[in-house]
């Protein structure tokens, strides 16, 4: 009996051993552990760059968005977006911690205990604004610029992927024109998932690429070097395989955001950079001093002078740029004499607090929407907008006669590079206009969110390290350009933020 038990040991220790030295699927690979060097696979196909484009608008292709479509061949990373902006922060670090047990898992497994983490408990609502708000920026910087180009390429274009089909099939249908998304299924109970697999089970490529098609093949397959996508694409007529070489350091492979096949505009969530094992660790090991240092920006901004409290915000590592002159001083007698309406570009709540600061002059800040706690903390005066263009022509008419004003016409915040459509109501109030560029850069956090609390944006965007904030004020617009041309003060804005 004592044998028994000693040979059962050994067999486990041998088999644990194996795993964690194979391990690549967490932070690397995203197929099952090869076989030994020594045992290479019988055969082996092209490289993705010998892929002839030409005359292929007939064609079908085959293939997996991780590792094929994407750089990257590590799925962590996706799943832990999902934790952290579908479900909470509680998930997130509970996903991470999964980490060392995924070490000493196989495959198929530790895609299971990932989908559990992630989804067990999660809405369904949730997972499609994720979805279709987060996931595709990220998806679209990691996204293969060789392998982008043989898909666009070919007529119909089928996905076929282990992970769970909600994850991509938003992105690859929207942003790639992908015709069907065959992946796995999760089971649901109601509006939310249970983070088991539904009765069909754990999806292996190969086997579903051949019940999908039958007898007939698709006519180019794309995967990795691995042997297990080598049983998937050697099912098509023709194959090529993602070198992980040539996908890290061939700049051909870097997809220019001008080649994006679909611009992000609005893209939503907190998190801004690609959480790997690694540099989420990072994140949840800075957040209690990030906490600290948010409360302690927000507290010099609001009980100390502008210059002290810039100076000392600077000091915690905030980065404030301000270019431009102030052409604010009105030439009207002092009985005519109105404030000066700033038109801002809209990146976050912040904007008006900082332009407050450049100038070193108190503004007062109009604003759609703002929670309770914004307004308790913002060190400037801010007015609600009722969305009723008569009320809020005579408000603002009344606050400039009261002194200066800030107004964001976008409506709405925007990460990306783009002027969004704004109300042209601004044109109509004031003679004396000032347009001002803004624009930020954080490395952790976002400071703007659709669907979370609005309340912490502020609170999310002091957080980081090293935030930026860039500020110009622009020439004060021509007279013959105010109060009574819309349509060219509208065209004035436009040239002021390129400018910027």
């Amino acid at each position: 009996m004592d044998l028994v038990w000693y040979q059962l040991l050994v067999n486990s220790c041998h088999r644990a051993a194996r795993k964690v030295r194979n391990y690549g699927f967490l932070v690397g690979n995203s197929s099952p552990p090869n076989k030994p060097s020594q045992q290479q696979p019988p055969f082996s196909f092209p490289s993705v760059t010998k892929c002839v484009l030409e005359g292929r608008h007939c064609a079908t292709i085959a293939c997996d968005i991780f590792g094929a479509l994407l750089k990257s061949q590590s799925v962590f990373p996706y799943f832990m977006l999902v934790a952290f902006e579908g479900g909470s922060i509680i998930r997130a670090f509970l996903l991470l911690l999964s980490c060392p047990i995924l070490l000493v898992l196989d495959y198929e497994l530790k895609l299971r205990v990932m989908i559990f983490i992630t989804f067990c408990g999660l809405r369904r609502k949730d997972m499609e604004s994720v979805g279709r708000a987060v996931l595709p920026k990220f998806y679209l910087d990691n996204l293969n610029l060789q392998a982008y180009e043989v898909l666009a390429s070919t007529g119909s274009k089928f996905v076929f992927t282990s992970v769970p089909r909600v994850m991509v099939e938003g992105f690859l249908k929207e942003y790639l024109e992908v015709d069907d998304v065959i992946g796995t299924e999760l089971q649901t109970v109601g509006h939310y998932f249970t983070g088991f697999l539904s009765k069909s089970g754990f999806l292996v490529k190969h086997r579903a690429l051949k019940k999908h098609f039958g007898d007939k093949k698709p006519d180019i397959g794309l995967g990795t070097s691995s042997l297990h996508d080598h049983l998937f694409i050697s099912l098509c007529e023709e194959a090529y395989v993602v070198n992980k070489e040539d996908s890290k350091s061939g700049a051909n492979s870097m997809m220019p955001r001008q080649k994006y096949p679909k611009p992000v505009i609005f893209h939503d969530g907190r998190l801004a950079f690609l959480p790997t094992p690694s540099a989420t660790l990072a994140m949840f090991m800075w957040l209690p001093l990030g906490i600290i240092l948010a409360i302690f920006r927000i507290s010099v901004g609001i009980f100390l002078p502008y210059k002290i409290a810039l100076f000392l915000a600077t000091l915690t590592g905030l980065n404030l740029s301000a270019k431009g002159c102030d052409n604010s001083t009105s030439s009207k007698p002092d009985q005519e004499k109105r404030g000066v309406l700033y038109v801002c570009t809209h990146r976050t709540l912040l904007d008006p607090v900082f332009l407050s600061t450049s100038l070193c002059k108190p503004l007062t800040a109009v604003t759609y929407s703002l929670s309770k706690m914004s307004e308790i903390i913002a060190p400037i005066r801010t007015v609600r907008l009722t969305r009723d263009r008569k009320q809020d022509g005579e408000t603002m008419q009344k606050l400039l006669s009261e002194g200066d004003l800030v107004v964001c016409p976008e409506g709405t915040t925007c990460r990306e590079p783009y002027l969004l459509r704004f109300s042209s109501l601004f044109a109509e109030m004031a003679d004396e206009i000032v347009p001002v560029a803004i624009n930020t850069n954080v490395t952790m956090f976002y400071g703007t969110t659709a669907s979370g609390l609005k309340c912490l944006d502020p609170i999310f965007f002091l957080m980081n390290p090293r935030p930026g904030y860039y500020i110009e004020v622009l020439g004060k617009l021509p007279k013959d350009l105010t109060a009574q041309e819309v349509s060219p003060a509208m065209k004035w804005l436009t040239i002021s933020e390129e400018a910027g």
